[in-house]
Parts: structure tokens; sequence; C-alpha cells
């Protein structure tokens, strides 16, 4: 996984706890006004004067969260920030800072740590967050990541979960479910590898799905949208789990039912074929893969010609009274209640997709180039037959 061509490994003993803890944290810089202590004291002090404060946490584990064989450390470090990142947005807030804590094995040297924070500083600089504090412990096995996000924003902007109502339009960003066939790819490589290591994979049909599963991007640009169109979402959450689970989520937490319409649903092209190539319903795939980090959000129906025009935003369905409960419109008109996931694939045929649009597919290839200019084509990056660990 960690390519190390000189062979050359230090081990964590050589440096000492915060010996380690300063050689990690060097290269961290300060650039928010609400910053006013991080690394170095006991605790960062922070002032945010009249704004609100916003706090996520997620938690990290190797082998449940990720996989080493196929995961770069540097695109894991990114990944891990943009995960706890998007939820602030999701909030509608301004992340602002960050806390990184690690708990690590003795299998892996300081030059593997290197990669990681390489990618935190990474991500800290391209989303402008300072990471002010966080802890590093040793592990008995494995890998454990643990970030915190912190944002601020104002009273009235903060968006939750529970302010969607019947009518509103249920509307998300970007395209889904390309994230989760990026794991199925990267997982059918590693068993292939498995059988045959001397086998070279070829990943060039399949970029954009693992560029999404392994250096995701967190839609920070989303909130100065709302701010240039003037519009303020009812209710709002970003794709984690998966669209049909955050669906429920909104439902659930604002006491309204839904119409899903199957037909809207955004997909990239690239999806379809390998859909296609893998015989798996794309409808499916698009409800419940997750790790999209796109955000899921309701607006008045009154606002709709603020946002029909903007190749980020799709309308997929609309918010309905709670009694009427959750469905699955079908591209045959089929109303499906409840949106099972796990029975979709028995219920809808595979059909022929019909892809986002032009315009979406424009601004899908800018993001493709900002992706690829962060971290380098995944075709450099990734290779099933480098070493499996840092510690091998």
């Amino acid at each position: 996984m960690l390519e190390n061509k000189n062979n050359d490994r230090t081990s964590l003993s050589d440096l000492g706890e915060f010996g380690l803890i300063e050689h990690l944290t060097k290269h961290f810089k300060i650039n928010q006004e609400s910053t006013l202590k991080s690394i170095g004291d006991d605790a960062a002090v922070l002032d945010f004067k009249d704004k609100k404060v916003v706090v996520s946490t997620d938690l990290l584990v190797e082998g449940v969260h990720f996989d080493l064989s196929y995961m770069p450390l540097k695109h894991l470090g990114y990944k891990a920030v943009v995960a706890n990142l998007s939820d602030i947005y999701a909030m509608n807030a301004k992340a602002t800072q960050i806390t990184v804590s690690i708990a690590v094995s003795n299998r892996f040297p300081l030059e593997a740590l290197e990669e990681l924070f390489a990618g935190i500083t990474l991500a800290s600089q391209i989303y402008n967050v300072d990471v002010i504090g966080g802890d590093t412990t040793s592990s008995q096995k494995g890998l454990i990541i643990s970030i915190t996000a912190i944002g601020e924003a104002n009273l009235n902007e903060i968006t939750y979960r529970n302010g969607a109502k019947a009518t509103d339009l249920l509307v998300v960003t970007g395209d889904v479910g390309a994230a989760y066939m990026g794991l199925q790819v990267l997982e059918r490589e590693k068993q292939v590898f498995q059988v045959n290591p001397n086998n070279q994979p070829d990943l060039d049909a399949y970029t954009y799905l693992i560029e999404r599963q392994l250096k995701p991007e967190a839609r920070k640009d989303i909130k100065e949208i709302f701010t240039e169109l003037e519009l303020q979402p009812t209710s709002m959450i970003d794709v984690s789990d998966g669209l049909s689970s955050e669906i429920m989520h909104i439902c659930k937490q604002s006491n309204v039912g839904c119409n899903l319409y199957e037909d809207k649903i955004p997909v990239d092209p690239q999806l379809i074929d390998v859909c296609e190539e893998f015989n798996i319903d794309i409808t499916t795939i698009a409800l419940s893969g997750g790790e999209d980090y796109e955000l899921l959000f309701t607006i008045k129906m009154d606002d709709y010609d603020k946002i029909k025009a903007n190749p980020n935003f799709t309308v997929i369905g609309h918010m309905t009274e709670e009694k009427e409960g959750m469905h699955l419109i079908t591209r045959a008109n089929t109303k499906i209640p409840s949106i099972k996931i796990t029975d979709l694939a028995t219920i809808i045929a595979p059909t022929k997709i019909t892809a986002i649009g032009p315009a979406v597919v424009e601004n899908r290839q800018t993001t493709r180039s900002f992706r690829a200019n962060n971290l380098g084509t995944l075709s450099a990056v990734v290779s099933l037959t480098e070493k499996r660990s840092p510690g091998t």
C-alpha cells in the first residue's frame, strides 16, 4: 500500500510520543481568525464571537471503514478530513477547525504516518481549516483515526434535518452511487490480486468511480451558492450512508412523507457502464450506496426558480404528508412504498438509464480535474501490487 522505494523505516519509538507529535504537526498553519490558540498547550482556544458553533466527530477503524490493501495512506488522511467536514457543510455552516487523533500499532513506521498526515495537511489547506489539536496513542492492532470538525454559522442560517414540510421539493447535489461502485471495483481487483499477484489492475475505465471512493470531496461550495441565490433550505443532510437512508432521516425527523422519482436520480455515465458490467441494478446502487458526500436538502416550492438552471442541483422528488408515507415512483410509474432498498433489485428490472444532462457532465468534468490536481491521478497512486501494508 505504502510504496517505500528506499526501504528506510523509522520506528515510532525512536521519536517518542512528544517528538512524534511535533514532527507530524509542524506543517500545520493557522488561518482562521476564530483560532486563538491551537496545538502546543493543554487545550485549544477559540472565539466565534456572535456565531453559533457546530461540532461533529467521526471514527474510522481499519478493517471496518477502510482497507489498506488499496487505500493509500495519503488518500485516507484526506478522506478522513473530508468526511467530517461534510457534516459541517450539511448544517449550512462554515468549517473552521479540526482535531485529529490516531491510535497506531507498531507495524506502522514514521514514514507511513507522514503519508497519512500529508493527506490531512492537504485537506486542511484546500478546505481552509485549522488543525488545532488531537491525540496519539498506541493500538494493539491496526490504525484508528478520530477527527472532530468544528464550524460556525449564523443562527438563522443553520439547517437541520427536521425542517422539511409537505410540498417541499427534494434536491440533491452532484451524482450518487459512484463511490460505492468504486469500492466494488477495488474489492474485485483485490480478489484478483490474491489469486494472481502478478496481475496488474487496469483501472482506466473506472477512474471516476475510484476517485469518488478513495478521494471524495465535501461540498463546501454549496453554502456559497445558497448565499448567491438567496436560498435557505428547509432541511439538509449529507449523503454518507446512502440516498435512501438520508431521505428516511429527513422524513422521520420532519414528520413528513416523500415521493422519490427513480428517473430523476442523477448518476454518472461511468456508473451506468460499470453497473451493466457487474450486472447490478443501478437504482439499487444509487439509493443504497454511501460515501458520496453530496448534500440532500429540501426547499420551498416557491424557490424552484432559483435552482432550476443550476447544474449542481437535481430535483428528485417532493415531500408529502406523513400519513402518505415514503414512496419510490419507478420509471414505469409504479409506486413502491417505504423505499426498502433490499427489495429493489428484485422489484425493478434492469433497464437502460438516461445519464445526467450535458450541463452536469461538464460540471462533473471540472470536479474530476479538481480531484486529479489535488492528489495526483489514481493510476499513479493505486497499485494493488505494491506492498500490502506499511509493516511488510
